[in-house]
């Protein structure tokens, strides 16, 4: 007997996520299909949350004791995005843990409608680890309150 299908993913609306970001499309973005590659959805998964923590002064790129590694991404796409469309990244947290944060992050067209679903979506699991020895380091209590209000 087999197992029950694994229901498909479904869009979701702006409301479902806590705060957003602007990202402006390049004509590089684009393919020969005439819409963004699927791989430029990644970098914006990265861009979105990373640009969020240091708007938020939690993180510091170059200087900072604690990098975040990605250890697992996932993307589900809905419809397509191209240049030179306008895209808003709505992030939330679904998961604190000691040293890692699994976010969830949605591409919408930012210039559509409020109540419009996400072109794509998915999450990319963060562990933050000390930058010279690449080991495990607890999230610091003002990097977990940043978090909280994602969640």
């Amino acid at each position: 007997m087999s197992a029950p299908p694994t229901p498909r993913p479904q869009p979701e609306p702006r409301s479902a996520y806590r705060a957003f970001c602007p990202i402006s499309t390049r004509w590089s973005d684009n393919d020969v299909y005439g819409h963004v590659n699927n791989v430029v959805y990644y970098s914006w998964f990265d861009t979105a949350v990373n640009s969020h923590l240091m708007a938020r002064g939690v993180l510091d790129i170059h200087a900072g004791q604690s990098i975040g590694l990605v250890v697992q991404t996932q993307c589900d796409y809905f419809a397509p995005l191209a240049f030179p469309q306008p895209v808003l990244a709505g992030i939330r947290v679904a998961h604190i843990g000691s040293a890692s944060v699994r976010y969830e992050v949605a591409l919408f067209a930012a210039d559509g409608p409020e109540d419009a679903l996400c072109a794509a979506k998915g999450h990319f699991v963060h562990v933050y680890v000390d930058r010279e020895s690449r080991r495990p380091r607890a999230l610091a209590p003002e990097f977990l309150a940043v978090l909280e209000t994602l969640t």
